[in-house]
């Protein structure tokens, strides 16, 4: 590719669908592709800086090693001995390049290959022979972050050495097994509690909980896979450093093979691959290691990984099976979706036999039909997909499938909206749209009432208790009732959940507004709008009387100020809103109290994860200091704050020339003035 532009334009794409796909995967714990395929495209990337380094921006994603040193649970500890990432390559000639190169520098060189666990890298460091520290990766670079208390609530973890060894860190992978995440997810799910989308972020979070009894309770695992470093006795090796692990009781990797050549290194490798769907646990890859230390140490490293080891990235597990079956769904707007319903098969050792088919365009550009042989992969080992149909398998009497436009649960009508790919039933009342509704109300990001899981909303809708969202807060009359049903639980229980009720009617008046699911009104945009009116009640006059009122608000588009102006003028949102009236729930804002005046006039956009502050404290602290927070980038913006896992509101930002701070330099900020 000669044409710079051309160039340019390609590194911005790569960039763009890189931060997004790590924003699915860290920020909503799902992704639209495979691990592979992520790291196909991050392999690319890095050629391309590779040859054009000047292009290379401080913000691409190849200039992390790891991620944001986090502080939820304690503080930052430096790294004794940086905690580098893997290259990682993808076939068998990038394997035999690599044991090739070794051998040509160190002839009698021997190979430890090993699996590469699906979890995250933690390093424990013991002081003559005690745990004294356990450290995430963090920035992978220079610090981590202090989790002892939780490490020592991991059986693995071993809290005493056998030998009094001076100073001893090593390095492991905490990780959980399938047996103690679907254990997880079931009590999740019982507690009305979101459930985790994989064993990995699982581990995560459960690792830096602030009660390290949460951290017991789930089971986690771990296993050492480095020696980092050592005072006191030598080691020469990689399998010397084993031995004496092993002779501590210390857990590390189970099945390795020491090998010489590059032949025996693939075998290796292919047999590691040809197991896995029979592990108890999730891995992603192989590794392949220089044994001997005094080599390593002549190899050397890069800022980023060491020369001296390799990851093999294994390509998603395909399995053909027999599509019998299309499900529709609908959603709380009304939004059909298809699943495929196919014959079992297992991947990446569990059962698959359903996955989403997204919608009527997805279902014509693969050109699925009922009875089709059809191919299907876990999506970052996780997700299950359908990749494509295996047409020369295809029965003679197979037809193209059409959604229909009669909606599945209420038989009411249904229309493909213009402009999207979305088949939408009509009727509001819809009784799938109302429990989807009322989960949405519930939720995390709206008036956050613990303990009404799916099965519980489902299971007090169709008996009769709820009808729109405002009927949870009549639920505290039929107490009786529903303690002697059980259908929520026992007396306890209804008691949790009515008190969960009683105390959201406190909550703030953009959590209701996010609750009513007006269309275009997320949690962003209420909070724009309840920034700009004291009360719903305000928001309603505006919407009836002056919608320009409205539209002055900071990213309020026109679809938005329309879908306002219906929800609040209709005699069904008039309807609702009585009720919540008269339930006593908060509708007004209180004024927030200056702290200072360092960002006035000044406005912001939030995105990723922040290292201190959720998206919700960060807005705070900006308005308490006079500045406004924006739900989207324009021109208008005046700055970025953005958080590791950033997506494409990063990428909008630098396109437009927009600062970018993170969260320590929006603090200096304020410190200044």
């Amino acid at each position: 590719m000669s044409d710079i532009k051309e160039i340019k334009s390609e590194l911005t794409e790569l960039r763009k669908k890189i931060r997004k796909y790590s924003k699915q995967y860290y920020d909503e714990n799902a992704s639209d592709i495979s691990d592979y395929e992520f790291d196909l495209l991050m392999q690319r990337l890095k050629a391309i800086e590779a040859e054009y380094p000047e292009l290379i921006t401080k913000n691409s994603p190849t200039q992390k090693v790891g991620g944001t040193a986090q502080r939820e649970v304690g503080v930052l500890v430096p790294h004794d001995v940086p905690m580098l990432s893997l290259q990682d390559v993808f076939n068998e000639t990038e394997i035999r390049a690599f044991v090739t190169g070794v051998l040509t520098q160190f002839p009698s060189a021997e190979f430890v290959v090993e699996e590469k666990i699906d979890g995250l890298s933690l390093a424990l460091r013991y002081e003559n022979g005690i745990l004294a520290r356990a450290i995430t990766r963090g920035d992978g670079v220079v610090q981590g972050e202090d989790v002892t208390l939780n490490a020592r609530a991991i059986d693995d973890v071993v809290e005493t050495l056998h030998d009094s060894i001076p100073y001893f860190e090593v390095r492991g992978e905490v990780y959980m097994e399938r047996a103690a995440f679907a254990e997880v997810n079931e009590r999740q799910e019982l507690l009305g509690l979101k459930m985790f989308a994989n064993p990995r972020n699982c581990a995560a979070g459960t690792l830096r909980q602030l009660d390290a009894r949460v951290t017991k309770e789930r089971k986690l695992s771990m296993f050492v896979f480095n020696l980092q470093r050592a005072e006191g006795h030598t080691f020469v090796s990689h399998t010397d450093a084993y031995d004496f692990m092993r002779a501590q009781a210390i857990k590390i990797i189970a099945n390795y093979k020491v090998c010489h050549t590059a032949d025996e290194v693939w075998n290796a490798i292919t047999s590691i691959g040809a197991r896995r769907g029979e592990l108890p646990y999730d891995i992603d890859g192989a590794v392949v290691k220089v044994n001997d230390f005094a080599q390593r140490a002549e190899l050397g490293a890069t800022a980023k990984a060491p020369r001296w080891a390799i990851a093999y990235k294994y390509p998603p597990e395909e399995k053909e099976t027999i599509l019998r079956d299309i499900e529709l769904s609908v959603g709380r707007t009304g939004r059909i979706t298809p699943t495929a319903v196919f014959d079992p098969v297992q991947l990446c050792g569990t059962r698959v036999e359903r996955a989403t088919l997204h919608n009527q365009d997805y279902i014509d550009s693969l050109d699925v039909r009922l009875g089709d042989t059809i191919l299907v992969y876990k999506s970052g080992e996780i997700i299950p997909r359908v990749k494509a149909v295996v047409t020369d398998k295809r029965p003679q009497d197979a037809q193209p499938y059409v959604i229909s436009d009669v909606c599945p649960v209420c038989g009411s009508h249904a229309v493909r909206e213009a402009d999207t790919a979305d088949m939408k039933c009509q009727n509001p009342a819809c009784p799938a749209q109302v429990e989807n509704h009322i989960l949405n109300f519930v939720g995390r990001n709206a008036m956050d009432i613990k303990g009404f899981g799916e099965s519980a909303i489902i299971a007090l809708t169709r008996a009769g208790y709820l009808h729109d969202v405002a009927d949870i807060y009549a639920l505290h009359l039929h107490r009786d009732e529903l303690i002697s049903s059980g259908l929520i639980g026992r007396e306890k229980s209804v008691d949790n959940r009515l008190a969960a009720i009683e105390a959201s009617k406190a909550n703030t008046p953009d959590r209701l507004l996010t609750g009513l699911g007006i269309s275009g009104i997320g949690r962003a945009a209420a909070l724009s709008l309840m920034q700009a009116f004291p009360s719903i009640d305000v928001l309603q006059d505006a919407a009836c009387s002056d919608p320009e009122k409205i539209r002055a608000v900071p990213d309020m588009g026109e679809i938005s100020v329309l879908k306002l102006t219906e929800f609040f003028t209709s005699e069904t949102g008039q309807a609702l809103l009585d009720k919540f009236r008269a339930a006593g729930v908060n509708f007004a804002s209180t004024p927030m109290e200056r702290a200072g005046a360092a960002l006035d006039g000044k406005s912001f956009v939030i995105t990723g994860t922040l290292p201190t502050l959720s998206r919700e404290e960060c807005a705070a602290l900006i308005t308490s200091h006079g500045g406004t927070v924006k739900g989207s980038v324009s021109k208008k913006t005046d700055y970025l704050v953005a958080g590791e896992a950033a997506g494409s509101k990063l990428q909008k930002a630098e396109d437009l020339g927009i600062p970018i701070l993170d969260e320590d330099e929006l603090r200096s900020m304020i410190a200044e003035k």
